[in-house]
């Protein structure tokens, strides 16, 4: 597939499978997405899709924009301009990109699930009170209902044994394989991951890629910020590569890792090789 423009790269489904299946809705969908932080341009123009089902790892060295761009799906950080789009339904903004509509952007969220880098457990709750305080609190689900579910979902990451435990007594892998728990309380449409194993030690890093290749496997959409190369390359759909701000290139695993065109990212690979 050849390499588009950095200001209009959408990631498309490859031709051959769009032939011979329906097409999959929009998921996710951002257009000319700016962020700064004062005179600092971080994000400086970026538009892509996932549609339902997808996973779209997304790369690019320190500083290029990744977690930003996540951050701004979520309204974590508040885009400078640009289109965020959710289920085909368009974030509300002001013309200097804050929210217009407090309420849309609470119900969005609550089709979102977003795991950070630092895992972001309640340190005062146990495990099953971590998972239950959303789908309780703002979900209004019944107390009884979510300590049901969420007890399928901690089984779900090996954590069945773990409920009572408060983060400070796990190691890095099981917070963070909690925090994918709590993200799947809400049952969100999408999951937005922020290089979920960079804060780990490596030989704990196998045991959550590995619940984040089942989730894969389940065929949820996903946009997930990583810098496990090996990983991108045998979980996802597509993979973006990002350059200061921009979408540099773009493409299925196959192209963007085996025959990459951007000197850049030939350059990036090897470093990360």
């Amino acid at each position: 597939m050849p390499t588009a423009a950095p200001d209009t790269q959408d990631i498309a489904l490859p031709q051959e499978a769009a032939q011979t299946t329906t097409p999959a809705k929009d998921a996710v969908r951002i257009k000319d997405l700016h962020k700064s932080f004062g005179t600092l341009e971080v994000l400086k123009g970026v538009s892509l899709t996932a549609r339902q089902g997808d996973v779209v790892a997304i790369i690019g060295g320190s500083g290029s924009g990744k977690s930003t761009m996540l951050r701004c799906i979520n309204f974590l950080e508040t885009p400078t301009s640009g289109k965020i789009i959710i289920d085909g339904e368009e974030v509300e903004t002001r013309a200097d990109g804050t929210p217009a509509n407090r309420r849309q952007i609470e119900r969005i969220r609550t089709r979102l699930a977003m795991v950070f880098q630092s895992f972001n457990l309640w340190t005062h709750r146990t495990l099953l009170e971590n998972v239950i305080e959303v789908p309780v609190h703002v979900l209004k689900i019944p107390r009884s209902e979510a300590i049901a579910q969420a007890r399928v979902l901690l089984a779900r990451v090996g954590l069945a044994d773990k409920e009572d435990s408060f983060p400070a007594f796990l190691s890095g892998g099981q917070q963070q394989r909690a925090a994918i728990a709590r993200a799947l309380a809400v049952d969100p449409s999408v999951m937005l991951f922020d290089e979920p194993t960079s804060a780990l030690d490596p030989e704990l890093v196998g045991e959550v890629l590995t619940v984040i290749r089942d989730l894969a496997s389940e065929g949820r959409t996903m946009l997930l910020v990583t810098h496990e190369m090996r990983f991108a390359r045998e979980v996802a759909d597509h993979v973006v590569y990002l350059y200061q701000g921009r979408i540099e290139e773009q493409g299925p695993p196959a192209e963007v890792f085996g025959n990459p065109k951007s000197e850049r990212l030939q350059q990036f690979l090897k470093s990360v090789s």
